[in-house]
């Protein structure tokens, strides 16, 4: 059995971005929302059985109390914002397992369905669909690993360490240092990649550092790694089961056709017996 983790929001922005290429700047009501659940399609249509996408129902979290400048929805276009919500219904209409996140963030859900997924002791792969090298923490071996759909490739334990230099469960202690500038905090002023490899392969994470290493800055260090660390509790489902998609819910013949894509529902219906 393989699980395949979407992160929704991120589906949402790529689509949004890249049907404007062929719009001329007009944003269709609903493209974005037609174009995610066109991937999820494609990939039931090509066998994949076990669906869970995690969303963004709004854009704050925990996190923002914790940084003031952490991101926010500001700046996002209305026409993108506006379709976050009809994608978790279209989603839901669909028959996919959806989880809005409120007070976590989807890469939260993200990381916590990955980590009931990898328990069940029939799964042979769980897949997390999402280039954000924030999920590299929660590769595990061959058995949880990142796929860079932009990028054409699939990123295990060791993909993870080729590209940042660490081992995955060091990700977190590599972003505080590094920073994260998509999510709003800066890292550690004078450390960079290469730095911050060396240094957590020499002394472990943060909290192991000699004083002489970070001096004044460890405690700053420490509040971006609780930043980059996700939450992993959530409690999304309980049994994998679960997310095995059994076809379309009666709701969305009328959700296809306010979408204004017919289509959808037939492929649907032709994914369900195939």
């Amino acid at each position: 059995m393989i699980v395949h983790l979407l992160d929704g929001t991120y589906e949402l922005f790529r689509h949004f971005y890249g049907l404007r290429r062929f719009t001329k700047g007009e944003d269709p009501p609903f493209g974005a929302v037609i174009g995610v659940l066109q991937t999820v399609l494609q990939m039931i249509e090509k066998g994949a059985t076990h669906v869970g996408v995690a969303t963004d129902h709004v854009i704050e979290s925990f996190r923002n109390r914790v940084w003031p400048g952490y991101k926010t929805s500001d700046g996002i276009e209305p026409a993108l914002l506006a379709q976050f919500h009809p994608l978790e219904e279209a989603l839901t209409a669909m028959g996919v397992a959806v989880w809005p996140m409120t007070e976590l963030e989807a890469d939260d859900g993200l990381a916590s369905a990955a980590r009931i997924a990898s328990g069940d002791e029939g799964m042979q792969k769980v897949c997390i669909w999402t280039p954000d090298k924030d999920l590299a923490q929660c590769v595990r071996g061959n058995r949880v690993v990142q796929v860079d759909r932009r990028g054409q490739k699939i990123r295990n334990a060791e993909g993870v360490r080729e590209k940042f230099g660490v081992e995955p469960v060091l990700i977190p202690d590599f972003l505080a240092l590094v920073g994260d500038a998509a999510d709003g905090y800066p890292g550690i002023p004078g450390i960079g990649p290469t730095t911050a490899a060396r240094l957590l392969n020499q002394y472990g994470i943060i909290e192991n550092f000699p004083t002489a290493a970070l001096r004044d800055r460890r405690e700053l260090a420490l509040l971006f790694k609780d930043l980059a660390t996700l939450r992993t509790d959530a409690r999304l489902f309980h049994d994998v089961d679960e997310l095995r998609w059994r076809g379309p819910t009666d709701a969305f013949a009328a959700c296809s056709e306010h979408l204004g894509n017919a289509r959808l529902l037939e492929r649907c219906l032709k994914a369900q017996v195939a």
